[in-house]
C-alpha cells in the first residue's frame, strides 16, 4: 500500500519540478552578457535612426566667413 500512494507523489513532483524549470526557462535572458545586450541595443537604435546626427553647417559658414575676411584685408592692405 506504501508504494502505491508514493508513485503518484513522486511522479507529481518530477511534474512539479518540470514546470518549474521550464518556467524559469521563459524568464532567461538570451543575450550572454551586458557587451551583447548593449550591443544589440545599439544597433537597433541605429536602424531606427536614433543615432543619426543632423549636419552643422556652422564649420562651413564660419570658414568662409574667415576666407573672405583674410581676402579683404589682404586686398585692403595693397
Amino acid at each position: 500500500m506504501e508504494s502505491y500512494r508514493r508513485q503518484p507523489a513522486d511522479a507529481a513532483l518530477m511534474s512539479l519540478e518540470a514546470d518549474a524549470m521550464s518556467a524559469r526557462g521563459g524568464f532567461a535572458c538570451t543575450f550572454s552578457s551586458s557587451d551583447e545586450y548593449e550591443s544589440a541595443l545599439i544597433s537597433e537604435r541605429r536602424a531606427q535612426g536614433r543615432y543619426d546626427q543632423p549636419r552643422n553647417r556652422w564649420p562651413i559658414v564660419m570658414f568662409v566667413g574667415c576666407t573672405l575676411m583674410v581676402a579683404g584685408s589682404v586686398l585692403l592692405l595693397n
